[in-house]
């Protein structure tokens, strides 16, 4: 019986596949290829041609100087009226939107009383220095609605918050449009020097709103002076402003430390609300009796333009607005007969 040959594979051009193909990197035998294209008349970038490039319109020529505010505003596309939403994000909508439910909070269960809203001024730039207060602390909307419903001039109050928001889905969102600006030098410059506007500042921060409970109303170091340099940069007074019933109304008992670490929160407070009552303890507020205290403001603008690059100064004027901060405090706890009734 003959054994019938195997036909060896057949490769390129009808040649056998073998150690020589071309495929497996023989050499090819008479290539061709096509010719290059020539290129395209025409489709180059010319920039003689470029009207724009040649000769900018009158609001884009800046010359030597740099350029204003005003200028660049007009550079920017115009707002959208019907979304009401400002360059910082803040939505007026939202605002209102929330308002009944802020003034629920701020006239019938916290039932708030303001002292010293004149000293609060009615144009130009101010930053706000307050002390922190409770577990989710809700002393910056009853500031807020204070100045809101209060003054005789209302105006947006904004607030200069950490970046710790952004790592949170959907909240990062929500705090830009109820007027939350990260804490930035240069978000601060341009919020309160160039804009005029009023911003609101807790220079505790998370050590503030992290006390427990019987550390209540003792204030917590104010950082390096950071907020008083943004306020001698802007050129803008600093309004101390003290509030009682922050405290009580979103009691801290103890830190629950294992679920900080698996959940990955800033905190995780044991109180009447949480952990039993999970995200729905955030309205969970205690009927404390809230009193909100403006104090005089301190005119930085008058002091030497060098203040700001001198760190004693920096540090005494800081310890000037907690210590005042502190005494109203005092003076409030002292006066208060009752938790819930004020």
């Amino acid at each position: 019986m003959t054994e019938r040959r195997r036909r060896p594979p057949i490769g390129l051009g009808g040649r056998p596949m073998g150690a020589s193909s071309p495929l497996l990197g023989g050499r090819i035998e008479g290539a061709r290829h096509a010719p290059d294209p020539e290129p395209a008349a025409g489709t180059g970038y010319d920039p003689s041609a470029d009207e724009l490039a040649t000769s900018p319109p009158p609001a884009l020529e800046l010359g030597d100087e740099p350029p204003s505010i005003e200028l660049l505003r007009r550079l920017l596309p115009d707002v959208d009226p019907d979304r009401r939403l400002d360059d910082w994000g803040r939505s007026e909508r939202l605002m209102e939107v929330a308002d009944p439910l802020l003034n629920f909070y701020y006239r019938y269960w916290f039932r708030v009383e303001a002292e010293g809203i004149e000293h609060v001024p009615a144009g130009g730039g101010a930053l706000l220095v307050g002390n922190h207060s409770g577990a989710l602390p809700p002393d910056a909307p009853m500031i807020m609605q204070a100045i809101r419903n209060e003054h005789p001039s209302p105006r947006p109050l904004y607030m200069l918050g950490e970046n710790w928001f952004k790592g949170y889905p959907g909240v990062g969102m929500l705090a830009n449009k109820l007027g939350v600006v990260p804490a930035h030098p240069a978000n601060a410059q341009r919020l309160l020097g160039d804009e005029g506007k009023l911003a609101l500042v807790f220079p505790e921060g998370i050590k503030g709103s992290g006390k427990v409970l019987w550390q209540r109303y003792r204030l917590r170091r104010f950082g390096r002076g950071g907020f008083v340099r943004t306020a001698l940069r802007a050129q803008v007074p600093i309004v101390p402003v003290a509030l009682v019933g922050g405290e009580e109304a979103m009691p801290i008992f103890a830190h629950l430390r294992a679920l900080e670490r698996m959940s990955g929160l800033l905190y995780a407070p044991l109180n009447h609300a949480f952990p039993h009552f999970g995200l729905a303890a955030a309205l969970m507020y205690m009927p404390a009796k809230f009193r909100i205290r403006f104090l005089e403001p301190l005119d930085l603008p008058s002091l030497p333009e060098d203040t700001v690059d001198d760190s004693a100064a920096v540090q005494g004027i800081s310890e000037e607005v907690r210590g005042r901060i502190q005494a109203a405090l005092d003076e409030m706890l002292s006066e208060r007969r009752s938790v819930w009734l004020g």
